[in-house]
């Protein structure tokens, strides 16, 4: 049990995110590119009431996943967490298929963010070579994660608070615009709702059909936008009083989602047409992000530069978070001995040392981008790993609804837990459903007529084979057994976390 075990003589990662740290790395941990650049993707497929939906659905469904989480998160705030949770209560195979699922595909992404921070420069420098970029925030990244926990903590804790501040401070400009208070007074009110519509026609599909494909589309950019949500789960093991603190973190999610992304969505729908072409402009820069579109038409100035700023931190945000998670995945899997043992050594300060130098070794694959032919194959790399996200979602959703089933036949009154998720069983059932729905369709436009192709088709759908090769390989040559509802532990590692809690308790009253 990580962070439990202080015997092990490889050392164990120690407790050092402050409250502060968790609630705000809950509250704008994800707030990155996927909304501030790649909701107008969103937009322009779906239009804007189109995209109001599937981010509202979506939000729904990534909330049932953190509730679900923090529940067992909260009980048992251990190294790996939900890689640890599938092994303990459904299927060692299982939970070593998605652990090396979600590392690969966040170590990946760790120089796809590198890449894009490098591509944001460009917005001001055309003339540095972007592999000179790539150096610099390469190396400051790994320099944080490096040095600690706590360093990470309080870099996310600052990234966080700048991009909360922007978003907030975006859709109060937006309701300002759009009732005519910019420098032209144009009242736009529900204008683009009208004109060109509220619901795009995917692919000039007529009729409800059309509408509807549209909408559907919209699924997936969300998706994509939440990603990343989790974390807080894993950074549970890391977080002092993690029975006080996980659960006001995963509360906040719920407004997080709120105020957010559908406020940030209903904004953009109101002031930005989804015809617009400049959406789709590609540069990963300001340039395309609806926000900054909105600013470009009230004829603003500076504040474009301003937003590129944000979406720089976005991107170096979400890759010293990639290599926290993916290391402290590396590191959980380790931990219950599905990695080789000598991933488990810590520092005297709690570091995984191991786990985050070999996680770092697939940043430099970020500079395949510096090259044309590089981009193509590392693009290629990517884009097959984007799925395992949500096959992320579908495992833990899935684990919680075996966690609740065996709650219910050992007789442990779910009142008695230290986090208790709201609407259960159903919300899980409900996020099973559509998790599992989206995983499959996400590439549906590839069977739409006139549209097959064999690169779109498998860069959706090569994750799904993947994950079944790590499952059935484990299964095969480790033969580890279903875990029956009987003999799902509830025991092992709690007595030690509540005598502590309880110190801490007692340690924290005074102050309170």
């Amino acid at each position: 049990m990580g962070g439990l075990d202080a015997r092990s003589p490889e050392g164990v990662v120690k407790r050092r995110l402050k409250a502060r740290h968790i609630s705000m790395i809950a509250i704008g941990g994800t707030i990155g590119t996927g909304l501030f650049v790649g909701s107008g993707e969103a937009l322009h497929n779906g239009g804007p009431v189109g995209l109001l939906l599937g981010y509202c659905i979506m939000g729904a469904v990534v909330y049932s996943m953190m509730v679900a989480l923090g529940e067992m998160a909260t009980l048992f705030p251990v190294s790996g967490s939900f890689t640890h949770y599938a092994s303990r209560w459904l299927d060692p195979a299982l939970g070593f298929a998605v652990g090396y699922n979600y590392w690969y595909s966040y170590a990946i992404t760790l120089p796809t963010e590198i890449t894009a921070a490098a591509i944001v420069i460009s917005y001001w420098d055309q003339t540095t070579t972007p592999a000179a970029w790539i150096s610099i925030f390469l190396f400051v990244i790994i320099f944080i994660n490096l040095c600690g926990v706590r360093y990470y903590g309080e870099a996310e804790f600052w990234f966080s608070l700048i991009k909360v501040t922007t978003i907030v401070g975006l859709i109060i400009l937006g309701i300002i615009l759009d009732l005519g208070g910019g420098p032209s007074h144009d009242r736009i009110g529900f204008r683009y709702w009208k004109n060109p519509g509220a619901f795009n026609q995917l692919n000039g599909i007529p009729g409800a059909k059309g509408r509807f494909l549209a909408f559907w589309a919209t699924f997936i950019n969300a998706a994509f936008s939440f990603l990343g949500t989790e974390i807080v789960a894993l950074a549970a093991a890391e977080a002092e009083n993690p029975r006080r603190n996980v659960p006001k973190a995963i509360r906040r999610v719920f407004y997080r989602i709120l105020l957010f992304y559908i406020g940030g969505v209903i904004v953009i729908g109101w002031l930005v047409a989804y015809n617009d072409p400049r959406l789709l402009g590609g540069t990963g820069t300001a340039s395309s992000s609806p926000f900054v579109i909105a600013i470009k038409n009230a004829n603003i100035k500076a504040l474009p530069s301003i937003v590129n700023s944000v979406i720089l931190v976005s991107a170096f945000s979400a890759g010293n978070s990639d290599l926290y998670a993916s290391s402290r995945t590396l590191y959980g899997l380790a931990v219950i001995g599905q990695a080789p043992r000598f991933i488990r050594k810590c520092t005297k300060g709690g570091l995984p040392i191991w786990a985050v130098l070999i996680t770092a070794c697939a940043g430099p694959l970020a500079y395949l981008n510096v090259s044309n032919n590089g981009a193509t194959v590392f693009n290629w790399f990517v884009n097959i790993t984007s799925i395992t996200g949500l096959i992320t979602w579908d495992i833990i959703l899935i684990t919680y609804a075996r966690f609740y089933a065996g709650l219910k036949h050992r007789g442990i009154d779910r009142n008695t837990l230290p986090y208790k998720a709201p609407f259960q069983p159903y919300a899980t059932y409900f996020g099973i459903f559509f998790v599992t729905t989206v995983t499959f369709f996400n590439g549906f436009q590839v069977f739409l007529k006139g549209n097959w192709s064999v690169n779109t088709f498998i860069t959706a759908y090569i994750c799904l084979p993947i994950f079944a090769v790590f499952y059935i390989g484990y299964k095969v040559i480790a033969r580890p057994k279903f875990v029956r509802i009987q003999d799902m532990d509830f025991d092992t590692g709690r007595r030690e976390l509540d005598e502590s809690e309880s110190f801490n308790c007692l340690c924290f009253f005074p102050v309170i």
